[in-house]
């Protein structure tokens, strides 16, 4: 296996169970104990976990892993879900989409739709840096991308210029990423910043769609985003707990379940 593969494997298994050891490492991928020491050592040098004696731990949750590193996690489900949003959208919509990689398999999503190519287009609205990039090619395809002070470890952009922007846009529709939905404490994430600009992109739209893998469910993050006034609809993949499921619909919310 080459190393950029080990990294990514290694991530994804602190991304599961928290925790790996050196021993366990070795036995899963076949690289020696010096080699694995150095990608673990690699990989606390970039901040991306905690080493331990003889091995490491994920680091705290106040960290998230950088784009770059989850956009190979799930996959499967946030296609899933992109195509499900995706087909939420009408030709002359303004989209609103946040950051995160859900949202970014969205845009892409929306990117392959042969229909906004020959009709009217639509409108994203958008504070992820990425999908803006991601869009801007797309002629049929109106990128508005707010100000603001971009987050390195997310690519969105936060702060007082992103809210100023988006008090003076109406949006018919928002895709809002998150880190934790619970049916008791709503929509989360791990940063104070970034729940801001989700709570108020959400506030803009005419309809606020929560978007989010199965693993976040029954999930409550450091910052609170909203419940079901702000966000009636939750988006997740066929995988999703079905207790999570009826929790979320008993609080009021619609679920829709991408196939």
């Amino acid at each position: 296996m080459k190393r950029a593969s080990r990294l990514n494997a290694i991530l994804d298994l602190l991304a599961d169970g928290g925790e790996v050891t050196v021993d366990d490492l070795v036995a899963r991928f076949g690289a020696s104990p010096a080699t694995t020491r150095r990608d673990l050592d690699t990989l606390a040098e970039q901040r991306l976990l905690t080493r331990t004696h003889g091995g490491a731990v994920a680091q705290t949750v106040a960290y998230e892993l950088p784009i770059r590193y989850k956009s190979h996690l799930r996959t499967e489900q946030k296609e899933s879900i992109a195509q499900a949003a995706a087909a939420l959208v009408a030709p002359g919509m303004v989209v609103g989409l946040s950051g995160g990689t859900t949202t970014t398999a969205i845009a892409a999503a929306l990117a392959a739709r042969d229909d906004l190519a020959a009709g009217a287009g639509i409108t994203v609205v958008t504070n992820a840096v990425n999908i803006a990039a991601q869009l801007a090619t797309r002629p049929e395809i109106k990128v508005v991308v707010t100000g603001g002070v971009i987050h390195s470890r997310s690519y969105e952009l936060v702060g007082p210029f992103v809210e100023q922007l988006l008090r003076g846009v109406r949006l018919d529709i928002a895709f809002i990423g998150v880190n934790g939905m619970d049916a008791l404490s709503g929509a989360s994430t791990h940063d104070e910043r970034e729940a801001a600009v989700n709570r108020m992109m959400a506030e803009r739209a005419r309809r606020a769609v929560v978007v989010t893998d199965s693993s976040k469910l029954g999930v409550a993050a450091f910052a609170a985003v909203g419940g079901v006034d702000l966000f009636p609809t939750v988006l997740t993949d066929a995988g999703a707990d079905a207790e999570a499921i009826a929790a979320l619909r008993a609080a009021g919310h619609e679920v829709l379940i991408a196939d």
